[in-house]
């Protein structure tokens, strides 16, 4: 027998004003502009326990249940013995075992024990972060699941946030999703350097655009609290040509005050290689940026009572693509060389020339 959907309930909250915006903020909002890592993060910004919890439920996880708890309390368990038998590492007891889960985010805050307790849990915290990436990517491989099934799972999940995004009166004027044919799979495997299937990011696309350039932060932010946590962006898949870092600081003066304490100096960006996508126009403005989004599969597993699995992972985490644009910008993106119809004359040019390079090239079509 099959468990129904245990989907944890998240509380309703405000929407976050960008004039409210503090230190947790912006950390969270640039990780997702930059396509960072928290890997590279030197403490988190939890203040209570309530917070951890809502971003726990937002991971899909809800502790008060036992199974969750078990599962939690097991991959810390892993976490804290491969860092004590790889690299000798001690790791304090209150860490290794706190009273709750929740103690963790609150000790890598400093909000809880001592500075050494902040940065033991920190560490402790990336490698439970990758082990979570393990083993949702291992039970999506393992599970009886369609490609079609999950868009339908991920499709549902995502709508439904768009419609209490509505219904908050949040400013989108539009909403839209699109699932990649196999054509344009094929075409945009054959354009890129490494034609794995695996790198192809954005199989599932949701398109987001607001109503004004202003609106682009407190919308992406409240994402981040409804949707997908801040910290399952993909790293190194971000194409942020509208909202860079420096941009948002200039346009939000009020930021500047937290400027010395970010994990990453203000000018990290500059330093970083421009990347971007070569078949756009020049003048082509947008946010893309590829997230985990964590869903449970409860109804395609035992009941947990009847569980006998060794590992009793419930969630899987799976790839999809956000592209968030204000109103403005998107009109102007429609045009010329920005044109879509343009950006895939591009991108098959690109794939011909790969394919025919030394051989004999197809007969054009009228």
């Amino acid at each position: 027998m099959k468990a129904p959907s245990l989907t944890p309930v998240l509380p309703d909250i405000p929407i976050c004003a960008v004039d409210r915006m503090g230190l947790r903020e912006l950390e969270r909002l640039r990780l997702i502009l930059r396509g960072g890592s928290v890997i590279d993060w030197r403490r988190m910004h939890f203040q209570t326990r309530d917070e951890v919890d809502n971003f726990l439920r937002l991971l899909q996880l809800d502790l008060s249940r036992s199974y969750d708890e078990e599962w939690a309390r097991g991959v810390l368990s892993e976490a804290v013995e491969y860092l004590r038998v790889t690299y000798n590492y001690r790791v304090a007891d209150a860490v290794a075992r706190p009273a709750e889960i929740h103690d963790l985010f609150l000790y890598a805050s400093g909000v809880k024990g001592s500075p050494r307790h902040r940065r033991i849990a920190c560490v402790v915290l990336k490698v439970m972060h990758v082990i979570q990436h393990i083993e949702g990517r291992d039970l999506l491989f393992r599970l009886p699941v369609s490609e079609v099934e999950l868009a339908e799972l991920i499709m549902e999940r995502v709508l439904g946030v768009a419609a209490e995004m509505q219904a908050k009166g949040l400013p989108v004027v539009e909403f839209a999703h699109s699932i990649k044919s196999q054509d344009s799979l094929i075409t945009k495997l054959l354009a890129k350097k490494e034609t794995v299937a695996a790198q192809v990011y954005d199989r599932t696309r949701f398109r987001v655009v607001t109503r004004k350039r202003e609106d682009l932060l407190p919308v992406l932010y409240y994402l981040t609290q409804r949707l997908f946590p801040f910290h399952l962006v993909v790293p190194g898949q971000t194409e942020n040509t509208l909202l860079p870092f420096k941009a948002v600081l200039a346009e939000n003066p009020h930021f500047e005050q937290y400027t010395a304490r970010l994990h990453l100096d203000r000018d990290f960006e500059d330093r970083e290689s421009a990347g971007g996508n070569v078949f756009s126009g020049n003048s082509y403005r947008a946010l893309n940026f590829v997230v985990d989004i964590p869903i449970r599969m409860d109804a395609y597993l035992p009941l947990p009572e009847e569980d006998t699995r060794q590992r009793k992972g419930r969630i899987i985490i799976s790839l999809v693509e956000f592209q968030i644009v204000d109103e403005e910008t998107a009109k102007l993106n429609e045009h010329g060389e920005n044109a879509h119809e343009a950006y895939k004359r591009r991108q098959k040019q690109r794939v011909l020339k790969r394919l025919s390079q030394g051989l004999v090239v197809p007969k054009r079509q009228e």
